[in-house]
């Protein structure tokens, strides 16, 4: 059983996981986890023994100095938790981590554990996988689920993929085994432009997550990020006449396929998020109470404080499994 000594009571706590390597083309989910822990200041309160997980062979540990001193980081999966203030607030459990080497389903069950514990109401894990899609058209975004009435309520689609899977896909089975509602979401990247970063894409990923779980997440300089990538991918393109050519196939082929799409739900979902950021009221809080946190001497481990806050402070179906990033 895992305890959580100085860890409170969560507000309506959703857990936001996401994991490096096969399921993180562009490193684009990993970097949507690493956005919201950033901007929120969550600071780790467990973390997986690397031991249990991971080939140090396949995923390195890194060695590096401190005031002279050399230190050591394992590979391997942390949890933090942030408070989201204003007139709803709520608590997000973000898991960032590396797909594990082995062990799969005790992986599973350890994260189920601390979600268990933490009284988590479901589960998002973000992924990404290179598709057929232009750099210069909006990131699709696929929400799936294997909860036929999840996917009935919030409009998502139902997933019938058969085939090799990664840690998203098998973390979310074992959510719905567990009888805990989880949900995916999935952004293709442009398999001609895989490198990471991939800004926009990360960007997409939050968009989806604002919809899926009705919060507002503080952007930063992420939108200018998403432009400059595009820019510089447009100025590659055109130095290639081939890649040029080929882009303008995807963007007619793209095009064509979301008709529909331009005139009606699409649209009232960019308008409502146009509302909400214009709206002061839904600014969210951070830190204190309403997000930082403490180490709890008698664990070791980090609580979220009870002070108060300081003020400054399957794209239709589960997607086919995607290549490995180029680095």
């Amino acid at each position: 059983m895992i305890e959580l000594e100085g860890v409170p009571e969560l507000i309506d706590p959703v857990m936001v996981a996401a994991f490096e390597g096969w399921n993180d083309a562009g490193d684009a989910a990993s970097g949507a986890v690493a956005h919201l822990d950033r901007e929120w200041k969550g600071e780790v309160f467990a973390a997986l023994d690397a031991e249990d997980y991971y080939d140090f062979q396949v995923n390195r540990p890194t060695v590096w100095l401190d005031n002279g001193v050399r230190k050591i980081t394992w590979p391997t999966t942390r949890l933090s938790v942030v408070r989201i203030g204003g007139a709803k607030p709520r608590d997000l459990v973000l898991v960032r981590g590396i797909e594990p080497s082995m062990r799969w389903r005790s992986f599973c069950n350890e994260l189920l554990g601390f979600a268990h514990e933490l009284g988590v109401e479901m589960v998002v894990i973000l992924g990404a996988l290179l598709g057929d899609t232009p750099h210069t058209r909006p990131v699709p975004v696929s929400g799936v689920t294997s909860d036929p009435d999840l996917a009935r309520t919030m409009d998502l689609e139902e997933t019938k993929y058969e085939g090799p899977t990664g840690i998203v896909g098998i973390l979310q089975e074992a959510c719905t085994h567990a009888g805990v509602p989880a949900v995916s979401l999935w952004a293709a990247v442009p398999h001609y432009v895989s490198q990471p970063p991939n800004p926009k894409a990360t960007l997409a990923l939050l968009n989806r997550l604002e919809d899926l779980v009705d919060i507002r997440i503080p952007l930063g300089e992420l939108p200018e990020d998403a432009r400059a990538w595009q820019l510089g991918v447009d100025q590659l393109a055109a130095e290639d006449s081939e890649v040029a050519e080929y882009v303008q196939t995807l963007e007619e082929a793209r095009d064509t396929a979301d008709l529909p799409e331009a005139s009606g739900d699409a649209i009232a979902r960019e308008f409502e998020r146009y509302l909400r950021r214009r709206d002061p009221a839904a600014e969210p809080g951070a830190g204190g109470a309403d997000g930082s946190y403490l180490r709890d001497p008698s664990s070791g481990r980090t609580r979220p404080s009870r002070r108060p806050a300081d003020p400054d402070q399957d794209p239709g179906e589960d997607p086919a499994p995607p290549e490995p990033p180029v680095s």
